[in-house]
């Protein structure tokens, strides 16, 4: 089932399972910026990453002595029992808590709030979560927004490009055998705030970024005023993605990463995981802010 509010400038649509933002379409023009999900090239939007980002090492963690099995990018992608919590004339809001099926996969107590608010130009998408066991649980999460490119007919992919807040020097970080991270890779910005899209960009898979001094990164194009930006606000790795010569880029703000090639799979040793009490919630927020 998909749920849907607007605003005077945008309209947009998300898909209960999964809380997945399948939609977001300008009022005045009629032009759909998210990418449509071809299943025949990827088939979907905007997954939500909970409670790991990207893949883990054999494909599952160990906490307190115990093995628990993990898809790529956790399990709210696709997830059935994602509910719709609230809706409001501005804001959407999901929730995932806890059941049967989580504790299979993870520890921990909880309850998982994805709020989608339109404010004018802007959506923000805010997580929160909140430890509802009575011991302290460890997590990541991240969006993965996949943004139509080219927009017009008769663009080409080499038409866009992304800008970034501020000048960068960053190497990415490579993906080595069953997209786990390996060593850090090829400068990709050297005192520039600008890359080039091109139709193999991505071909040996996403451009991941630790710590930039930019707060946001824009999808502009060569041809108009069009800007899409992201802001990353409380996100400190960002990662870049598409499948060679596919119409979309996805800009992912992350709050972890996929596990390293030598990782121990201990859960708690897990690169920037996050620990939160009992009783807590914890917040962190992106937005997606439009100039046509």
């Amino acid at each position: 089932m998909k749920y849907s509010i607007q605003n005077e400038f945008f309209k947009i649509e998300v898909i209960e399972k999964g809380a997945e933002l399948c939609s977001i379409k300008s009022i005045s023009t009629n032009q759909e910026f998210m990418w449509q999900a071809d299943p025949e090239i990827w088939g979907s939007h905007a997954p939500n990453l909970f409670p790991v980002i990207g893949c883990l090492k054999e494909d599952g963690f160990i906490h307190e002595g115990k093995e628990y099995p993990m898809p790529k990018h956790g399990f709210v992608r696709n997830n059935e029992d994602v509910q719709l919590h609230s809706k409001s004339e501005n804001e959407l809001c999901f929730v995932l808590k806890s059941n049967e099926n989580t504790s299979k996969l993870y520890p921990f107590k909880f309850g998982f709030y994805i709020h989608y608010i339109l404010d004018g130009k802007k959506l923000h998408v805010k997580h929160d979560v909140v430890n509802t066991g009575s011991k302290g649980m460890l997590f990541c999460l991240g969006g993965h927004p996949a943004f139509a490119c080219p927009l017009k007919e008769g663009e080409r992919y080499s038409d866009y490009y992304l800008e970034f807040e501020r000048k960068e020097t960053a190497h990415t970080w490579m993906i080595v055998d069953n997209g786990l991270i390996g060593q850090e890779g090829k400068l990709i910005l050297d005192e520039n705030d600008r890359i080039e899209l091109a139709p193999d960009l991505f071909a040996k898979d996403a451009l991941i970024f630790k710590n930039l001094k930019s707060s946001f990164v824009k999808l502009r194009s060569k041809n108009s005023n069009f800007s899409l930006k992201v802001s990353l606000d409380d996100f400190p790795y960002l990662g870049l993605w598409a499948k060679p010569n596919a119409p979309y880029v996805c800009i992912e703000p992350w709050i972890g990463i996929a596990d390293s090639y030598d990782s121990s799979r201990e859960f708690s040793e897990k690169e920037i995981i996050q620990s939160l009490d009992s009783g807590k919630t914890f917040s962190a927020a992106y937005s997606i802010e439009i100039t046509e």
